[in-house]
């Protein structure tokens, strides 16, 4: 036996059971009225009671009508459908409004504020969408619809515009100017520098000027600089006043391949001289030549080669040799009264490039000077970071050291023999070409 609040904390299942129906419980079942259900918005759904309670209310106010179709009631309910109605329209109209923004914002992510910018200045600059798309270089590739969709959006749709203003004033005042810069050139503009001559020799205070004089004309955000950027590309493309390009034939007739070769003439082709037979002569002496080369290249190679094999040494000094600079592998010659040593890069050019010998990681771009004086003597100063050792005694940076016949000089694992030439009578009589 149940007490009696336990009847009103039982729960019961609000779920129907999936069983068969019999005959007769299908056609009791298809009577009863339609249950409340919830529609997508939130709002319970009761038309059919509401349209059975409307329907009642126009019956009239009768005795046999109940207490709940009486006018205060019917009137209730009215009001009560009416509210719930202006409800449902209002969160409908709220979700309308949440969807048209979601798709205004799924764009944006390609479309950049810096993109607006110069869409926006370069119609205004040539009012041509067309050539807007053709030449403004956007941060991703846009086609022409893609372009006037943009466009048009900024006019009219009030979502897409009020964002794109929020994100282009959040931008950097450098980087928007930097857009501002893009905007392509108006006709107006060309035609003023198509009026500055190439004769005259333009230059930055001549485009300054142009541009002062101008300002109702030229973009807010052009500059001495972008004017004579421009105008040099105009005068690539001969669209200046003092350039003439060359007209094409007058009429239908246009010279072809074929009149070109009636007009040459047979007797020319006929002369004894055979332009073959000299072509080929020049790509033959042109080769000999670079084979030379090759080989006078290789010639100090295989003069060390044979001089580590049979002990010998070979002849290394001539008579515009000042003094050599030998390693184990290459050596280098001193044909001037100052040479730069070091390690050649693309930026610093040196001309004794010590990497050729081996490691020269711990090689400075360049390392010192090597400079013979005018009585003779040789110097090397240390420009490198790292010190120098000569014959075993270390070279700081900034510090000079002479250099004497067979001086050994050291940097991390490269080791050279300074070699004077003894046999050149007055050394300072050698001219100082590199």
């Amino acid at each position: 036996m149940s007490t009696p609040g336990s009847s009103s904390s039982r729960r019961h299942s609000s779920r129907s059971i999936k069983r068969r129906r019999f005959d007769d419980e299908l056609v009791e079942s298809s009577l009863l009225q339609k249950p409340h259900r919830k529609s997508s918005d939130g709002f319970e759904d009761s038309v059919g009671t509401w349209t059975v309670t409307l329907q009642d209310v126009g019956k009239g106010t009768g005795s046999a009508a109940s207490e709940d179709h009486k006018p205060g009631k019917s009137q209730d309910s009215g009001r009560r459908f009416s509210s719930n109605s202006e409800k449902r329209s209002g969160k409908r109209k709220k979700m309308k409004k949440t969807r048209q923004a979601f798709a205004a914002v799924k764009d944006m992510g390609r479309w950049k504020p810096t993109d607006d910018i110069m869409l926006i200045d370069s119609v205004e600059q040539v009012q041509d969408l067309a050539l807007v798309h053709l030449g403004v270089k956007f941060s991703c590739h846009f086609t022409l619809e893609e372009v006037q969709e943009r466009w048009y959006a900024l006019l009219y749709d009030p979502v897409i515009s009020a964002l794109a203003k929020q994100a282009m004033k959040a931008l950097p005042r450098e980087v928007a100017h930097v857009a501002h810069q893009k905007a392509l050139f108006s006709k107006a503009e060309e035609e003023i520098l198509s009026k500055i001559l190439t004769s005259a020799l333009p230059s930055t205070e001549s485009f300054e000027e142009t541009l002062n004089s101008n300002t109702t004309v030229f973009h807010q955000s052009r500059t001495p600089a972008a004017l004579e950027k421009h105008w040099n590309l105009m005068k690539q493309h001969h669209l200046l006043e003092d350039q003439v390009v060359q007209p094409l034939p007058q009429g239908d007739h246009i010279l072809s391949f074929s009149d070109a070769e009636d007009m040459l003439d047979d007797q020319e082709l006929s002369a004894p001289r055979d332009e073959a037979v000299d072509h080929e002569m020049r790509i033959s002496d042109r080769k000999q030549k670079r084979e030379i080369k090759q080989l006078e290249e290789e010639i100090p190679r295989w003069e060390y080669l044979v001089s580590s094999v049979t002990g010998v040494p070979t002849q290394e000094l001539d008579q515009h040799t000042v003094a050599v600079l030998r390693g184990r592998l290459v050596r280098y010659l001193m044909r001037s009264k100052e040479i730069t040593i070091g390690r050649s890069t693309e930026f610093v050019t040196v001309d004794i490039d010590l990497s050729l010998e081996g490691p020269a990681s711990k090689i400075s771009r360049r390392q010192g000077t090597i400079k013979m004086k005018s009585n003779g003597d040789f110097v090397f100063a240390n420009e490198g970071k790292r010190p120098m050792f000569i014959d075993g005694k270390a070279v700081q940076t900034g510090s000079k050291a002479k250099l004497f016949h067979e001086s050994v000089l050291e940097i991390g694992l490269l080791r050279f023999v300074f070699l004077i030439n003894q046999n050149l009578g007055n050394p300072t009589t050698v001219q100082n070409t590199a």
